[in-house]
């Protein structure tokens, strides 16, 4: 009996990895967050499989399925928004299953901080000004350790992809503007990659109050830095100057 950790991507269906498709189709038990997966992924799954929506479980209803799973010696496929090594709740039930000797393998996925790049039509590195891309998200029920506090990342001046902090937007605003200054590039991508995807651009001075506008309060990427701007330094990837050599392994 094998638990599969699936990455559902970020709500496009056609982002799923093979893998991840394989699993679904063959599910006979399978845990989904309903409130974040996308409908049109949760319809690949096996119209024969048992299904639980955790959105409304709570961690000892979630290691009970697979209680129950492994005595009736059934596979169970844990489907998990985006890629389940960021802010997937994944460790705890990892500990939970190896205390029950129960195996499990995790299959990646797109991430939303990848998806709402690819919405934006950007690269999330930039030559010369952002070379470092930071996953990170505000305090909230889970509090950040200090030296992690935006105002202590922003000095690096990388690339920022902020989760779960869309409903507080005009802090991490202001925080950031301290860092970065009022006119660095900042956008807003809501529920990327979906059929109603929304994408809201500006800078720090002006995001927050386009995204209250919208009245986006939750399942939004924020990006912020250098890296969103056109006129900045070209790679020396592609360079005249550069050998072939340097292209097999340098940029």
């Amino acid at each position: 009996m094998m638990v599969h950790f699936v990455g559902a991507g970020p709500g496009d269906p056609e982002l799923l990895t093979k893998k991840a498709d394989r699993l679904l189709a063959a599910a006979r038990i399978c845990i989904y967050a309903g409130s974040l997966v996308s409908s049109e992924v949760v319809d690949l799954i096996s119209k024969d499989a048992e299904c639980y929506d955790s959105a409304g479980m709570s961690h000892d209803e979630v290691v009970a399925v697979y209680k129950k799973a492994q005595e009736q010696k059934i596979d169970v496929v844990r489907l998990h928004s985006g890629d389940p090594s960021i802010y997937g709740a994944t460790r705890e039930q990892m500990n939970a299953l190896d205390a029950l000797g129960i195996d499990y393998d995790v299959t990646p996925g797109v991430s939303s901080f990848q998806a709402a790049a690819a919405a934006l039509k950007t690269e999330l590195t930039a030559p010369e000004r952002a070379q470092t891309i930071v996953l990170t998200r505000t305090s909230g029920r889970t509090p950040l350790p200090a030296e992690q506090e935006l105002e202590k990342i922003a000095k690096t001046h990388a690339t920022l992809c902020i989760f779960l902090s869309i409903a507080k937007i005009d802090a991490v605003a202001e925080t950031l503007s301290a860092t970065y200054g009022r006119d660095c590039p900042a956008a807003v991508v809501w529920r990327a990659s979906w059929p109603d995807e929304l994408i809201i651009r500006g800078t720090l001075a002006d995001i927050a109050a386009k995204t209250r506008a919208k009245h986006i309060n939750a399942t939004a990427m924020i990006v912020v830095g250098e890296a969103l701007a056109r006129d900045i330094p070209a790679s020396k990837l592609y360079d005249a100057a550069f050998s072939h050599g340097f292209r097999k392994g340098q940029a």
